[in-house]
């Protein structure tokens, strides 16, 4: 029978299962929807036990539906989240997500006036904001005690089903340096003081790689999921990362963007970067770095149009926008609809759009939100690069690289040729490519090659570098405004 591997990845909106030979064919894949809670204003939660159950139930459909001797798993999930255990390795309480989840404002601000902001970003790489960790794991001591008196261990989704496939609860690196302040960037380790005063009595997980298998399939396990009891599992790491594995995007130089609801980009370096507005952490692979940035919106806003305007759908809109041409009929956006992360991370930035006449076209409006987000990209590339990062090959991944028309704009806008890859499943992809390191020496080179390289057009570039700099101007010229527009609807 065929050898095969499996990989599961945690996402916000569904967990995602695929089943793939040795040699990267994909045989089956599968998904479960799901939904997060939101109990009150900032707090954004989602149940950890929904994760195991979507677990079985998809490697059992994927055993069910390929005919295949499985003989490693990998995981991957959202972060970084907080996920505080119990000693039985119960949650003691609904998982925290990432940077939506606003909760721990207060903890952040005396985290950074107890330890100083200077020596929080010497540690750590990054100054405190809602993506970190570490705040949040302070607010559940402070807001639930009783909860947080039963919490023994902290997981994130790729270690907590890591933890319960094979028993053994470990912590990849890159997950770690997630989690400010608590982790040390140059020495790759736990920073003890910092975290005996923020998580006292939480066992602080043993670290490892991604790569590194956390253990071995318990035989409870194998009799709930129906996996062979015994085969290794991949440790692991966030789902973006995951991506970045899963499109071969993780060697010194490396630029993975990913196009989706919003737009993420992961540049990899040999030394540690630094960047003001970025997120510096750990890379996949040992001894790497990652400077990191992400829009609020990208596909959001092109989701936003579709819905806004009467009888319209993505393939229309693209072909309006292809007909309304560069430029975009004089239009210009700022693309913050929902604030904006990197680089200029201010949560009351607002969208903006110049330009409109009674001639503006449906098309027009679509090409500019386009246009928006490939001058955001372009930003964050020169913050990058200002850090002294090399961009030497840029990946595109994501459901926004169909269809063709965003990327051709991106690589236009910013002179840079994007490598779009073969296989698009996405991060659990890159979990089942890690599964298979553990019995194997696969390729990711032969495993998703590129399906097509989008070069940018020099004849555009005049153009879009005057809009560009029209965009940089946009931002400051109207930033009193939007913050006293999004004071006043708060």
């Amino acid at each position: 029978m065929r050898q095969a591997v499996i990989g599961v990845d945690i996402g916000t909106s569904s967990t995602k299962g695929v089943l793939v030979g040795l040699d990267g064919e994909v045989l089956a894949s599968a998904a479960r929807e799901h939904a997060v809670d939101r109990p009150a204003p900032g707090h954004v939660e989602m149940d950890a036990e929904r994760w195991w159950l979507e677990l079985i139930e998809l490697v059992r459909e994927l055993l069910e539906r390929g005919s295949a001797e499985v003989v490693a798993v990998g995981v991957s999930g959202m972060g970084p989240c907080v996920v505080l255990l119990d000693a039985d390795g119960a949650p003691v309480r609904p998982a925290i997500l990432y940077g939506v989840d606003t909760r721990a404002g207060e903890q952040i601000a005396r985290l950074r006036a107890e330890l100083g902001e200077g020596p929080i970003v010497e540690l750590g790489g990054t100054p405190l904001t809602s993506q970190a960790a570490g705040p949040k794991i302070a607010w559940v001591r402070e807001h639930e005690p009783e909860a947080y008196a039963r919490a023994r261990s902290f997981a994130m989704p790729a270690s907590f089903l890591a933890h319960r496939l094979t028993g053994e609860l470990l912590l990849d690196h890159h997950s770690a340096s997630q989690s400010w302040p608590l982790y040390d960037l140059d020495g790759a380790r736990w920073h003890e003081p910092w975290w005996d005063a923020i998580a006292p009595g939480i066992e602080r997980p043993q670290l490892a790689l991604p790569s590194d298998a956390a253990g071995t399939v318990t035989a409870e396990a194998a009799r709930l999921t129906g996996l062979p009891a015994g085969i290794p599992v991949a440790l692991g790491t966030i789902d973006a990362w995951t991506e970045a594995v899963s499109a071969g995007a993780t060697g010194s130089g490396d630029l993975m963007l990913m196009y989706g609801t919003t737009m993420f980009l992961i540049t990899t370096t040999d030394e540690r970067p630094a960047a003001p507005g970025m997120w510096t952490t750990r890379g996949v692979e040992a001894g790497s770095y990652s400077l990191a940035g992400g829009m609020a919106t990208s596909g959001a806003i092109t989701t936003w149009l579709r819905d806004l305007l009467p009888g319209s759908d993505y393939a229309t809109l693209i072909r309006l926008a292809e007909e309304s041409g560069p430029g975009a009929g004089g239009l210009l956006m700022l693309p913050y609809f929902a604030g904006e992360r990197t680089p200029i991370q201010d949560p009351d930035a607002r969208g903006v759009l110049v330009g409109m006449t009674l001639d503006t076209t449906a098309g027009d409006l679509y090409r500019a939100a386009l246009e928006a987000t490939a001058f955001g990209v372009r930003h964050n590339i020169e913050v990058m690069r200002d850090a002294g990062t090399r961009i030497d090959r840029v990946v595109a991944v994501g459901g926004g690289t169909t269809g063709g028309l965003w990327t051709r704009i991106v690589s236009d806008v910013t002179g840079l040729p994007q490598a779009v890859p073969s296989v698009t499943v996405g991060a659990s992809f890159g979990a089942a490519f890690l599964a298979a390191g553990l019995v194997g020496d696969p390729d990711i080179a032969a495993w998703n090659p590129p399906a097509v390289v989008v070069e940018p057009d020099p004849a555009r570039r005049a153009l879009y570098d005057e809009r560009y700099r029209h965009y940089r101007d946009l931002y400051p010229a109207t930033r009193e405004i939007a913050h006293a527009l999004a004071a006043g609807s708060r």
